[in-house]
């Protein structure tokens, strides 16, 4: 028969068991070893199984460096194997560094999207995506007063929006926060939930193997079949941008929800409709002023002309009449 301080001491050991295990990070879900990537890596030239790299992409033993501490510099790893899963997890730490304390850029982005190993010009990757986007944005071109950079960001897009960098992709933002991941001595990870049209971004940037909440958002549609990539890109300014590892779970899937594949439908978020549109009208206000004030100026000058040509006739006229009067 257990003593009474026995019972004690053991249901203590259980209790103090259940709270690490709610502090520490969700590893339950099953990982998907094709979608992930750990260390060591092999040498540079020999390729990275299940995912390709292009730009400057430099490949160690330790990391993935996607652009080094240089200017104008684009690089991006792309997973080769589409995801089928309905709801999934991505785990990503990371590194950004450089040798400026004030002035660094640009940063860089985690993607699920539709279309892979483009080049562009959203943190190296194209514009126009169809897809998800995580921005770790580390300059401000647009001087915002609500948060300060580094931030992070999420956007949804079915194609037909462009990132606009000049306002940091404020009109498309889904949410966000600020962040200080740069040139930390420690792991800094972020944590990318996608689970029944629910999309929620953590991090741990203080090495506490906790996630702290970012933001979440619910009716986030994304379609099976779509692809995981990481790109990061400089311009005048620069840091590097390191890829650590990346652990990528299926979720499991509660009783009554759907698990099929759903490749067919199209990204959507509350943003997609609204964005065009506000743009649009932004877009269209000085180019109609502008065809206002030219109508304007082009009728003031066509009047200015006639009142001349009038007046010459009226002078020429007086003219003539003085000089019959005269003999």
């Amino acid at each position: 028969m257990l003593h009474t301080g026995n019972v004690r001491y053991l249901v203590g050991l259980l209790v103090l068991h259940a709270t690490s295990l709610k502090a520490e990070w969700n590893t339950k879900d099953f990982l998907k070893r094709e979608h992930s990537l750990t260390k060591p890596y092999q040498g540079s030239g020999f390729g990275v199984p299940n995912w390709d790299f292009q730009g400057s992409t430099m490949v160690t033993s330790n990391y993935i460096r996607l652009t080094p501490d240089q200017k104008s510099k684009q690089g991006a790893l792309w997973n080769k194997i589409p995801c089928r899963v309905r709801n999934w997890e991505i785990q990503i730490n990371f590194k950004v560094s450089g040798t400026t304390r004030d002035l660094f850029g640009d940063g860089f982005a985690f993607w699920y999207t539709k279309e892979r190993m483009e080049i562009g010009p959203v943190f190296g990757s194209k514009d126009f995506f169809s897809g998800l986007a995580i921005i770790g944005d580390t300059y401000s071109n647009h001087n915002t007063p609500n948060h300060q950079h580094p931030y992070l960001s999420a956007m949804v897009n079915n194609g037909s929006v462009s990132y606009d960098h000049d306002k940091d992709g404020k009109h498309t933002m889904l949410g966000g926060c600020q962040v200080q991941f740069r040139n930390m001595n420690h792991e800094t990870w972020i944590a990318i939930r996608y689970e029944n049209d629910k999309l929620t971004i953590s991090h741990d940037m203080n090495n506490k193997r906790a996630w702290a909440p970012c933001f979440s958002t619910e009716g986030v549609k994304l379609p099976t079949g779509y692809y995981f990539g990481m790109s990061a890109t400089t311009g005048d300014l620069s840091d590097a941008h390191d890829v650590i590892s990346v652990k990528t779970y299926e979720l499991d899937t509660a009783a009554g929800v759907p698990k099929e594949e759903r490749p067919d439908i199209q990204p959507e978020s509350e943003f997609i409709a609204a964005a065009p549109k506000e743009k649009k009208e932004e877009s269209d206000r000085p180019s109609m002023s502008g065809i206002k004030t030219f109508l304007i100026c082009l009728l003031v000058v066509l009047g200015i002309i006639v009142v001349g040509v009038i007046g010459i006739m009226i002078y020429q006229n007086q003219q003539e009449n003085n000089r019959k009067r005269f003999y």
